[in-house]
């Protein structure tokens, strides 16, 4: 299993069988508006473009894996390259709707906690908190996934997420060999972080069962957490043998 990191939250996993996308954030820089406008610069979003390599990457796709609704994860040019191939889409049932009305070929909704078949192997929904006190309410809902694919590696892709009992249960229960976890510490002008603060990145990593990929990092104007401070954070923790912490556009291989 090879997992392409293209930008921010937007990830391919490849297999010999499949090529799974998740997340496309595929538009050019500065096309989405600042995510917030005074506690940190108001620059336009994305803050880098894709990486060249990416087209290449993205000729296979095969499937494609949506978490939730928000344009860092699902922009213009996503939903305009999915519609184009007629890729077919897995997401939260609750977000049906909404990507049906953009005209997206939705093949699979799932529930949280409720196993379903996925080629071949299977797939789990799996809960996550957009954020520290009310304003995860705000955030709406959001879905991770489990998937389990014939003789390959399991992954675990978090999402948006602060570290909670379902997100405990997951790393624990399920026993992921590779679990993605956002790591920007995005936050918004008003509320606490929308993602993980440093010490709960470090508990996600330090009970990870297996290996850890790190995203959602860099790429947006909201997001203050840097590659090098969670590296350092890691090294200090002596968490750094365990995480990936790609560039855009590398892969890492499984």
């Amino acid at each position: 299993m090879k997992i392409h990191h293209l930008r921010n939250a937007t990830l391919v996993i490849e297999t010999e069988e499949h090529v799974i996308l998740v997340d496309p954030m595929l538009g050019k820089r500065k096309t989405i508006a600042p995510f917030t406008i005074f506690r940190y610069k108001p620059k336009r979003n994305p803050l880098v473009a894709l990486p060249k390599n990416s087209r290449d990457i993205l000729t296979n796709v095969t499937h494609c894996l949506i978490t939730h609704l928000h344009p860092d994860h699902i922009d213009k040019a996503g939903e305009v390259f999915l519609r184009r191939k007629s890729i077919p889409v897995i997401c939260s049932a609750k977000d049906e709707k909404v990507l049906l009305q953009r005209g997206l070929n939705i093949v699979q909704t799932l529930e949280y906690w409720e196993p379903q078949p996925f080629l071949g192997g299977r797939i789990i929904g799996i809960p996550a908190r957009h954020g520290y006190g009310w304003i995860a309410k705000l955030m709406g809902n959001v879905m991770g996934f489990h998937i389990e694919l014939p003789n390959q590696k399991s992954i675990y892709i978090s999402s948006d997420t602060i570290f909670t009992d379902d997100v405990q249960k997951a790393l624990i229960e399920l026993k992921p060999d590779i679990a993605t976890v956002a790591c920007g510490t995005a936050r918004l002008d008003i509320g606490q972080p929308l993602l993980m603060r440093m010490n709960d990145i470090m508990k996600f990593t330090t009970l990870a069962p297996g290996k850890v990929f790190a995203n959602h990092l860099e790429a947006l104007n909201h997001c203050p957490t840097t590659r090098e401070e969670l590296r350092k954070a890691l090294t200090e923790n002596n968490l750094l043998s365990k995480v990936a912490i790609p560039s855009d556009g590398t892969s890492v291989d499984y």
